[in-house]
């Protein structure tokens, strides 16, 4: 083949007889020799008349250049024009495939599959041996070379992983190389610290190509939350031009759907790798938030989880009495104040207001009674789960609150006038802390010995005393005391909040007490003496993609690799949780930055896209063809040939030849675009949904997923039209959070792992819906790869997406159930995969099988929901010439799993439209004539 560009022809030594253009020329140049000219009188009377007809004297200069393009076109066509024509590398020997395989090679994993898929095809055409090898997930004895069909075999597993690659154990990987081999390195774009040592190993070996993508790498670091405001920083590695992105922070809203709760603009400057952006959000709002992410960058690196120390509490103080102006240390909330402000939102007010605001918790530093109504309202408050936590001082101490009997917002009851140890009143000396009991909250941490009360309120002695201590002093006087108050609880210190009555306040346990408390969060981060001791075990675990996953069995980490911070594969980036807390191990650490890479020149470095060939003849030719008739249209026109109405007829025949042929081989090059309906008005979808039996599917928000979904329908209706007396209608796309569902008998619902849980008024519904006799049939297409769905991203989204609804036990599809047999006899439902781990309603605890009868008595009611993975609709799918889209198995068999699948198909449809009516028992003798029984 030669090519010129992208451009190459088949055959081209045809090109020659463009040689010939300008020979021809000439000759369509050429006219007759002069006549001689004689002067004849009688001409005269000829002149002024004006001759109707005019004809030229020679070809015009237009008409001979739309020749010539005619015929250069012809010659050109028959050469073989071919666009980006695939040409063979040299090379032979084995071949390497390395991927650096990180979270930065999430964003364009698609085009980087194909760039191995179409190396792989070029390996298997040149016969020679390959490997395939990610950074993240290193071979241990080198690589291994296998033919380029065995190791296809293997690229559907073939993933980048949520961290990057370790640099000293590539260094270490590198020595186990052995032999000569090419290498071609599909590189994520940034410059880790491996990538010198590797490179040069690999050029010993033999001829390194690169592959890398343009698209940028961005990434964000860990929330931080300072001065009432989240601050984070977002990195991208390419500062060459000013960049843009959308930062949005996610968690789940009052009805339990995951929503983005807040949205922001974010921008680099030309030159800077860096941006930062600050969110000031309300607490009820933050507290929500279980990750930021770039929006549509699908990466790990571009979310960044969030664990405890954004979960900021909201705590109320309510002091009593008014405050000591310029006093401020004796002010009873200054320490309190210190203590939470820097882990907790603290608000201050009149009591009816806070109790509007609906705190976690309130705080009452040296308060005694409260107005009428008060007292009400805030035990109503603590039995639907708030905390009072409450410290004693000289009002409370000189008051009659639970004095004869217990106060309901008082843990016990108190002596009058309190104890006054170390005073000048008192002959004994200041009192410590006496070893947290290990049912007390405040177990293991450690007592200062600075720390001491010369005063206190005494609790009353009381039979439930002892269980209500949790803190005490050396000589075993309670300290501070709890009790549970409906789903809240009340706690007392019996000190003041401020220093007159202990040094309690001057100390760091004060803070810790409140921690263990809950009172507040902790610090953001936490050192390791905190981790230090604790086995770790993972809830979610964040993929390469950017995906919240649950952790299923992962084994728990210690506390000292935890506080590393370094994910790999013993420490996938995700939340986990100890005793108390949660933390949140991030991709992209709090220092870390983003470099581009420098390769040598002596590396050539392509991108991504792998061009796929386009066979031009076709469109040349035909372009011929029109200059040809066009050619033809001028000459009569020229020649005085065609006029009027015979001029309008040849030019529409003239068109309508051109487009019957049209080269149709083209269209193929081009993704076909399959138009969804547009959000219809409701009055338009009843209408046409009422008028004929019309199919839908689910639309997921993914184009090609609902172009599928609606080609198998379409598919399937042919089907139907062709085979039973159902006539069904063009099939349509819904939204099912505007759309109305009630008048489709079927919904086809493809499960994607990234689409969006629907609103809580979707799932109403979706519900009335199902309880209305529609059926709802979930397709995870993921059955090549698990049973049920349930290993798979697919199968995880449809067991969230179907928590809400209201769907009954289920079964797997018995032998004797009315789907066998609704239309067609079948026990095998296969689609575009082959498994019968498909899911129906249960049947009834007393449909048993009768002896005699071929299945059992299932006469009422359709199942709501058919569960599947087949991938049932590219089974189905037909474009809109009628000829299927996607190939299904190998040769005959593959037309038979096909045919078993629209005959499926059928059975949905007639099980919907007309019940369980075959599994009436007058069906028995003709089911058991079919059955040849």
């Amino acid at each position: 083949m030669w090519t010129i560009g992208p451009l190459g022809f088949a055959a081209p030594w045809l090109l020659l007889g463009l040689l010939i253009l300008p020979l021809l020329w000439l000759i369509l140049r050429a006219v007759p020799p002069a006549p001689v000219r004689r002067r004849f009188p009688g001409v005269a009377l000829l002149l002024g008349l004006m001759d109707e007809e005019s004809q030229s004297d020679r070809t015009p200069w237009w008409l001979l250049l739309l020749r010539m393009i005619a015929v250069a076109l012809l010659i050109g066509g028959f050469a073989g024009p071919v666009l980006n024509p695939q040409v063979e590398t040299a090379g032979s020997g084995p071949l390497m495939i390395v991927a650096d395989g990180s979270w930065a090679d999430a964003r364009d994993w698609d085009r980087r599959s194909d760039r191995i898929d179409a190396a792989l095809e070029e390996a298997t055409r040149l016969g020679r041996p390959v490997a395939l090898v990610s950074l993240t997930d290193l071979p241990p004895d080198g690589p291994n070379f296998q033919s380029a069909d065995m190791a296809a075999t293997s690229l559907p597993s073939f993933e980048p992983k949520a961290w990057s690659p370790d640099a000293e154990a590539v260094t270490a990987w590198t020595d186990t190389l052995d032999g000569g081999f090419d290498t071609l390195w599909l590189s994520d774009g940034l410059d880790w610290p491996y990538r010198d040592d590797l490179l040069d190993a690999l050029q010993d070996r033999g001829d390194v190509t690169v592959f890398e993508s343009p698209r940028p790498v961005v990434a964000l670091r860990p929330a931080t939350f300072e001065a009432g405001e989240i601050s984070l920083t977002a990195l991208r590695a390419d500062t060459d031009i000013a960049g843009e992105g959308t930062l949005a922070a996610v968690g789940l809203d009052p009805a339990g759907a995951e929503r983005q709760l807040a949205t922001t603009d974010i921008g680099w400057e030309a030159g800077s790798g860096e941006t930062e952006v600050s969110l000031d959000l309300p607490p009820e709002l933050r507290n929500r938030i279980s990750r930021f992410e770039l929006t549509g960058v699908r990466s790990a690196g571009a979310v960044t989880l969030t664990d405890d120390a954004l979960q900021r509490r909201e705590v109320a103080l309510i002091a009593g009495g008014t405050e000591r102006e310029g006093l401020e240390l004796l002010d009873p909330l200054h320490y309190l104040r210190e203590a939470l402000e820097p882990t907790a939102d603290v608000i201050e007010g009149d009591l009816s207001d806070i109790l509007l605001a609906n705190p976690e918790v309130i705080i009452f530093a040296d308060v005694a009674t409260l107005a009428e109504g008060e007292a009400e309202d805030v035990l109503e408050w603590v039995e639907d789960g708030g905390m009072l936590l409450r410290f004693a001082g000289t009002r409370l101490a000189a008051s009659d609150v639970s004095r004869t009997s217990e106060d309901p917002l008082m843990p016990v009851r108190l002596r009058a006038g309190g104890r006054s140890v170390g005073g000048a009143m008192s002959w004994g000396e200041p009192k410590g802390f006496a070893e947290f009991d290990e049912d007390s909250p405040f177990f293991g941490l450690d007592v200062p010995e600075d720390v001491a009360v010369n005063a206190q309120v005494m609790a009353q002695p009381d039979p439930t005393l002892a269980d209500r201590v949790i803190a005490q002093l050396a000589d075993g006087t309670p300290l501070v005391t709890r009790k549970s108050q409906g789903e809240g609880q009340i706690v007392l210190f019996h000190v003041t909040a401020n220093a007159e009555w202990s040094t309690l306040p001057l100390s760091g346990l004060f803070v810790e007490m409140l921690e263990r408390l809950a009172v507040s969060t902790r610090p953001a981060s936490p050192s390791e003496e905190e981790l230090a001791g604790v086995t770790w075990s993972a809830e979610e675990v964040l993929t390469a993609f950017g995906r919240i996953e649950d952790a299923g069995t992962l084994p728990g980490v210690s506390g000292e690799r935890l506080a590393e911070g370094r994910p790999d594969a013993g420490l996938p980036p995700g939340l986990y949780a100890g005793e108390d807390r949660r933390v949140a191990v991030n991709v992209i650490g709090a220092e870390e930055t983003l470099a581009p890479t420098s390769w040598p020149s002596n590396v050539p470095v392509v991108g991504l896209e792998v061009v796929r060939e386009t066979i031009l003849k076709g469109w040349v030719l035909g372009g011929a063809l029109a200059l040809l008739l066009a050619d033809i249209l001028a000459s009569l026109l020229l020649t005085g040939r065609l006029r009027g109405p015979r001029a309008a007829a040849a030019a529409l025949a003239a068109f309508a030849l051109f487009g019957l042929g049209t080269p149709e081989t083209a269209l193929a090059q081009e993704p076909q675009v399959i138009e969804e309906p547009a959000a219809n008005s409701g009055d338009e979808l009843a209408l046409r949904a009422t008028e004929e039996v019309v199919l839908a599917h689910v639309l997921t928000g993914d184009a090609q997923v609902d172009e599928t979904a609606l080609a198998g329908l379409r598919g399937l209706s042919d089907t139907l039209y062709r085979r039973t007396s159902i006539e069904p209608a063009e099939p349509l796309g819904v939204d099912i959070e505007q759309d109305e569902l009630a008048f489709f008998p079927l919904l086809y619902w493809p499960i994607t792992e990234s689409q969006p849980m629907p609103s809580a008024e979707a799932y109403a519904k979706l519900n009335r819906y199902l309880r209305s006799g529609g059926m709802i049939v979930f397709d995870t297409r993921d059955a090549d790869l698990a049973s049920f769905g349930s290993g798979s991203p697919e199968g995880r989204r449809l067991q969230a997406l179907a928590r809400p609804l209201d769907i009954p036990p289920l079964e797997p599809l018995p032998q004797d159930h009315v789907l066998t047999r609704t239309f067609y006899l079948l026990q095998d439902f296969p689609g575009r995969h082959n498994s019968r781990d498909i899911w129906v309603e249960a049947s009834p605890p007393g449909a048993e099988q009768v002896e005699g009868m071929p299945f059992r008595d299932l006469n009422d009611g359709v199942t709501p929901v058919v569960i599947g993975g087949n991938d049932w609709a590219a089974a189905w799918a037909i474009d809109e010439n009628g000829n299927r889209s996607f190939p299904i198995g190998r040769g005959m068999a593959g037309e038979r799993q096909r045919e078993l699948s629209l005959r499926f198909g059928v059975n949905l449809v007639m099980h919907v439209l007309t019940g369980n009516y075959k599994s009436d028992q007058v069906h028995v003798p003709a089911l058991l004539d079919r059955l040849g029984q």
